[in-house]
């Protein structure tokens, strides 16, 4: 594929580049803000109340105008499962979300909540909290001048994107699930196969509705930009090995996404997976996996 596919949209005009080129890395001002947003999540418990934020009138007008832009492009190209979540979440449009705000509907709907995060978390404690009923979240918003990409998750991509699935009952078993398995393994190399899953579903997943590929990835809810590719990404049958040989981008348009039936279909595959994997297995498919990347095999 073409390394567009692979790189960081870095103007609001659609032009790429590498992360370090982003508006949100380069600015002085902006990267100020977010060290003083992410401050707290030092020594943060999990579980803990997260602090109340006072946003700016420039971060409350990038939230307007990402969500106005998130909630049009979300009806053509978000699944129902995942519209459901954001009407139920009850996102609202006129200002940026306190954790207390969004997560006390959670905590109603599924018994989910937010805690605190500063920013990339390490994955043992990220994955092992969804099956405490935590999920980790960060306060400051994406850079002013490319509201409609952030290639490190924002505010916007916690709420629009996790906090809607996280108001259904069928999404937030998922999380469960997901959690559940990175607490019940030791091994890094186990750890690393639940991450790759995690990434490619609840991050990037994509599902059939009427023959037409839907986004339910958090990730893809969050990106206007993906949004809108999404009918012409590179789109594999759901297979968890395809998925462990398949490389990733991290701040950048994933190359290849990975499609299910229904959702239905990703929770029945990854209980199957996930409840036969053990440590003793890990060696031996993650060794797979890289032969997989190597031979071709992960579709890159």
């Amino acid at each position: 594929m073409s390394d567009v596919w692979r790189r960081t949209p870095i103007t609001a005009g659609g032009g790429v580049g590498t992360a370090a080129e982003h508006p949100g890395m380069r600015d002085p001002r902006y990267l100020a803000r977010r060290r003083s947003l992410a401050a707290p999540a030092r020594g943060h418990r999990v579980g803990d109340p997260s602090p109340q934020v006072r946003y700016t009138e420039e971060e409350q007008a990038t939230w307007r105008e990402v969500h106005r832009a998130l909630a049009e492009s979300q009806r053509a190209h978000a699944c129902r499962a995942a519209l459901d979540g954001r009407e139920a979440a009850a996102i609202p449009a006129d200002h940026i979300p306190q954790h207390a705000e969004i997560g006390a509907r959670l905590r109603r709907l599924t018994g989910f909540d937010y805690t605190l995060a500063g920013g990339a978390v390490a994955s043992r404690r990220f994955l092992c909290s969804m099956a405490r009923g935590y999920f980790h979240a960060v306060q400051f918003i994406r850079h002013p001048a490319v509201p409609m990409y952030s290639p490190e998750p924002d505010v916007v991509h916690d709420v629009f994107g996790h906090g809607a699935h996280l108001a259904l009952p069928e999404f937030a078993a998922i999380y469960r699930l997901v959690g559940e398995a990175a607490a019940r393994l030791e091994t890094e190399e186990a750890l690393q196969i639940v991450t790759d899953i995690y990434w490619f579903t609840l991050e990037y997943g994509v599902v059939d509705e009427g023959g037409v590929p839907k986004a339910y990835g958090a990730a893809l809810l969050s990106s206007y930009g993906e949004l809108g590719r999404l009918g012409g990404c590179r789109l594999a049958d759901l297979d968890v090995p395809g998925m462990l040989a398949t490389p990733y981008e991290i701040s950048g348009y994933q190359p290849v996404l990975f499609r299910a039936r229904s959702l239905g279909h990703v929770a029945d595959t990854l209980a199957g997976f996930l409840g036969r994997l053990d440590d003793g297995d890990a060696p031996e498919l993650r060794r797979a996996a890289v032969a997989g990347r190597r031979a071709g095999r992960g579709r890159s």
